[in-house]
C-alpha cells in the first residue's frame, strides 16, 4: 500500500462505473486525486463547440456527485494539460498518475509526453483501453493495415475476442488529507448567459451517467424491437438518443455491447445497433490512422475539388433551417434547438449542402461541431466526409439525397417536418433557394474534373 496519492485524470470518460483508470487507483490503497483538465491551449486540440460546452458543464456536475457518492471530489483545472498534471504531481505528491486512452493525434501526442517525463520521473504512470470496443491498432487487413472500408472492418472486430465485461463502480475512496484546490465549475462559464440559447437542450437533454443508464433502458425496453425497421423515420421515437452519452464516457460502449448481448434473442434490432456501434468505431479506427481528418480530405484527389466561391446567403439559410426544402429546414431547426439531429436527416442536410449548394463540407463540419451536443473528433468529420464523398468507405459522389424524395419516404405523412416547420404552406416559408436537378448537375460536373485528373 502506497501512501502516495494517486491521480486520476478524467477526460472523454466521465462516470465513475466502467472506469478501468479509477478502478487501478481505488485498488492501490492510496488516496486518489479525481481531476479533469478543459484544456483550451494545448497545440492542435480542438475546442469545444458551444452545445458540447453545455453538456459538459452538466456532465462534470454529474460526475462530481457519483465521485462524492463514494467518499471522492472532483478537481477542476484549467490550462494546457500537460502542464496542469505536472503541476498538481508536485502539489499534492502524487507517486502514481492513470488514465483511459484518447486516439486523437494532438492529445496521444500529449499523453505520450506525460507518460514519458513522469515515468523518468520514477512515476507509476498508466493508461487503460476504455472508450471503445476495439482499439483502433488491434484491428488490421490481413497485410497488417488499417481499414477504409466499414464491412470487412467490422468483419474483423466480429472475429476479433469479444469485449472484456464492463467493471463495476468502487464502493468507496480513500479521500487525500489535504483540501485541493479546485476551479468552480460556474466560473468556466461554459453555459450560455445572454442570450441563452440552451432552453431547447434543457428541455431535451439530461447529461450524465446516471440518465444515460436510464435512457439505455428505455431503449431496450420499447425501442429496440423496431429499431431495425423504423431507425430512419425521424417523426418515431425509436432511435437510441444514446449518442451525446457515449460521447462524453457517460456509458462506455463495453456496458451497452453486454447489455445488447442480454437482448440477443430479440434478433434483428439487436444485429442493427451493434453494426451501429461498429461504425462509431470504424471512425475511430479512421481517424487514429489518419489524425487530420476534420480538415483534409481522406481521399488526397479530392484536394482538386473545384469548389466554387463561397455563397455567404445560401451557407446562412443553411444554417437557419431557410432554404425553401423542408425536410434540410426541419433538420437544421432541430439542431439548433435540440443540439441534435436524426441521423437520416443529417445526411440529408449534409449532402444539400456539400451537392445542391456545393458548399466545401469543412464549413458544415464546423457548424456542426458548435451545434451538437454529441460532436466528437472522429464521427463528425468522418460522416462528413463520407456523405461528401472524400471520405473512407464513402458513399460515391454521385450518390446525391434528393431532400423531397427523402422526405416522400422516410416522412410520409409529414409530421416530422410539420413539428420543425409550423409555417409551412404559408407566405412566411420561404421559396427553394436552388433547383436540385441543376445542382445535381452542377456537382456531377465537377466531380468529373476531379476524376479526369486522375487520368
Amino acid at each position: 500500500m502506497s501512501a502516495a496519492p494517486s491521480i486520476v485524470w478524467f477526460r472523454d470518460d466521465l462516470r465513475v462505473a466502467d472506469h478501468p483508470a479509477l478502478a487501478a487507483a481505488v485498488e492501490r490503497g492510496a488516496p486518489v486525486v479525481c481531476v479533469y483538465v478543459l484544456d483550451e491551449e494545448s497545440p492542435g486540440v480542438r475546442a469545444l463547440g458551444g452545445a458540447a460546452k453545455w453538456w459538459l458543464h452538466g456532465s462534470l456536475a454529474a460526475l462530481d456527485a457519483a465521485l462524492q457518492r463514494v467518499d471522492a471530489r472532483l478537481v477542476l483545472r484549467r490550462g494546457a494539460a500537460g502542464q496542469v498534471i505536472r503541476s498538481l504531481v508536485d502539489e499534492v505528491g502524487a507517486d502514481a498518475v492513470f488514465w483511459n486512452r484518447r486516439y486523437g493525434g494532438p492529445e496521444r501526442a500529449i499523453d505520450a509526453d506525460l507518460k514519458r517525463s513522469l515515468g523518468d520521473e520514477g512515476l507509476r504512470v498508466q493508461s487503460f483501453a476504455a472508450n471503445l470496443l476495439f482499439e483502433p491498432w488491434t484491428i488490421t487487413t490481413g497485410q497488417g493495415t488499417s481499414f477504409s472500408v466499414f464491412t470487412p472492418y467490422w468483419r474483423a472486430c466480429m472475429e476479433a475476442p469479444e469485449p472484456r465485461h464492463p467493471l463495476p463502480a468502487p464502493s468507496t475512496t480513500t479521500a487525500v488529507e489535504a483540501d485541493v484546490a479546485s476551479d468552480e465549475l460556474d466560473e468556466w462559464q461554459l453555459r450560455p448567459a445572454l442570450p441563452d440559447w440552451a432552453a431547447g437542450l434543457r428541455a431535451t437533454w439530461a447529461p450524465g451517467a446516471d440518465a444515460g443508464h436510464h435512457r439505455l433502458r428505455e431503449f431496450l425496453a420499447e425501442g429496440l424491437d423496431d429499431y431495425a425497421d423504423a431507425r430512419d423515420r425521424p417523426a418515431l421515437d425509436v432511435t437510441s438518443r444514446l449518442s451525446p452519452h457515449l460521447r462524453w464516457g457517460e456509458l462506455s460502449p463495453v456496458e451497452v455491447w453486454h447489455a445488447l448481448r442480454e437482448q440477443r434473442s430479440r434478433g434483428h434490432g439487436v444485429d442493427r445497433f451493434r453494426t451501429e456501434l461498429g461504425w462509431r468505431e470504424f471512425a475511430w479506427h479512421v481517424l487514429f490512422h489518419f489524425p487530420d481528418l476534420a480538415t483534409r480530405n481522406w481521399h488526397a484527389e479530392f484536394d482538386a475539388f473545384p469548389w466554387p466561391p463561397l455563397q455567404q446567403g445560401a451557407l446562412r439559410a443553411w444554417k437557419e433551417g431557410r432554404t425553401g426544402f423542408p425536410l434540410v429546414d426541419a433538420g437544421m431547426r432541430e439542431l439548433w434547438a435540440t443540439g441534435s439531429m436524426h441521423n437520416r436527416v443529417r445526411m440529408v442536410a449534409a449532402s444539400f449542402l456539400t451537392k445542391n449548394l456545393l458548399i466545401d463540407w469543412r464549413l458544415g463540419e464546423q457548424w456542426f461541431w458548435d451545434t451538437l451536443v454529441d460532436a466528437d473528433a472522429a464521427s463528425n468529420p468522418f460522416n462528413w466526409q463520407w456523405v461528401a464523398g472524400s471520405g473512407a468507405d464513402a458513399a460515391p459522389y454521385f450518390r446525391v439525397f434528393n431532400p423531397e424524395l427523402q422526405a416522400t419516404r422516410f416522412d410520409p405523412d409529414g409530421a416530422y417536418v410539420r413539428r420543425w416547420v409550423p409555417e409551412l404552406g404559408t407566405d412566411d416559408y420561404p421559396e427553394p433557394i436552388v433547383d436540385l436537378k441543376k445542382s445535381r448537375a452542377a456537382a456531377l460536373a465537377a466531380y468529373e474534373q476531379v476524376t479526369a485528373r486522375q487520368h
